[in-house]
């Protein structure tokens, strides 16, 4: 047996958002890997607004994922997460992993809330998910109108898969000497526009569909159409207009440092993903 085995064979990971988008994918890469996985999600009485829940999800846990259910970049996201990073180190949770954003400024005070918690830290930077696409409000513009509506321009993004984000989370919580102490930024493979990205889906899918490019101002509206309360819409219609400004149009290497091999192509992900049928009108 390797040293890594015997080192994470008994590891116990609580992973928040378990039953989200990243969180999903992080605890099944979890448990691939042999770590024993411990939910934390409302369903199982986890709230980030509710402090009284955290000790119990935490305590004798050897590592965790934050992951908040907002934006990382907002202010409660700051607030939750140094609070959360310091209670779990004092409950001897010292590996903390969090999840944040590429190319966005105002993440940083969350990330540096986490350093300031005397935890052994890692953050995760993560270009646009590739899943964005099949999964959300956005998959149900595609499917039900054949439009999508977004503030993306003619930006260049290269649209990363969660399941990559989710292997190199678990590298990350595994290996914590190599990674302690450092930003990890992944991306996928190669840049597309998001009318390009629209355009394979259509082909794998043989529907008709298109991109309407708007401003993030415009966008605001459809932001409360999904349910997004209005100062939060304000938020991020600020974050679309920064972060979509091609600041992003860049490839970045955390998949193959940390994975070995080259990240997922956003060509195969279409593929896959159409042939559940989740674009089918």
């Amino acid at each position: 047996m390797t040293s890594k085995a015997r080192d994470t064979r008994d590891m116990t990971v609580v992973v928040t958002g378990a039953t989200g988008r990243t969180g999903s994918r992080v605890a099944d890469a979890a448990r691939a890997a042999g770590l024993t996985v411990r939910p934390a999600s409302r369903a199982q009485g986890f709230d980030w607004r509710d402090r009284s829940t955290w000790a119990d999800t935490l305590r004798g846990a050897d590592a965790a994922y934050l992951v908040f259910p907002t934006d990382v970049g907002s202010p409660e996201a700051t607030h939750a997460v140094g609070l959360l990073a310091h209670e779990a180190v004092a409950l001897g949770v010292r590996r903390l992993v969090l999840l944040s954003s590429r190319g966005e400024e105002r993440a940083r005070p969350t990330e540096e809330a986490l350093r300031e918690s005397g935890a052994d830290w890692t953050v995760v930077r993560a270009a646009w998910f590739a899943q964005n696409f099949s999964e959300g409000p956005l998959v149900a513009e595609l499917r039900e109108s054949g439009e999508l509506v977004f503030p993306g321009g003619a930006v260049r993004e290269p649209f990363v898969d969660l399941r990559d984000v989710a292997e190199v989370v678990v590298a990350a919580l595994t290996d914590g000497e190599r990674y302690a102490g450092r930003a990890l930024t992944v991306s996928g493979p190669r840049l597309l526009t998001f009318g390009e990205a629209v355009a394979q889906i259509a082909a794998a899918t043989g529907r008709e569909l298109s991109y309407r490019a708007v401003t993030a101002r415009q966008y605001g509206p459809n932001l409360a159409a999904f349910g997004v309360p209005e100062p939060e819409v304000e938020f991020l219609v600020e974050l679309f207009e920064s972060l979509l400004d091609g600041r992003n149009a860049y490839l970045s290497d955390g998949v193959r440092e940390v994975l070995g091999r080259e990240p997922r192509d956003f060509g195969d992900f279409v593929r896959e993903t159409a042939a559940t049928g989740v674009w089918k009108p």
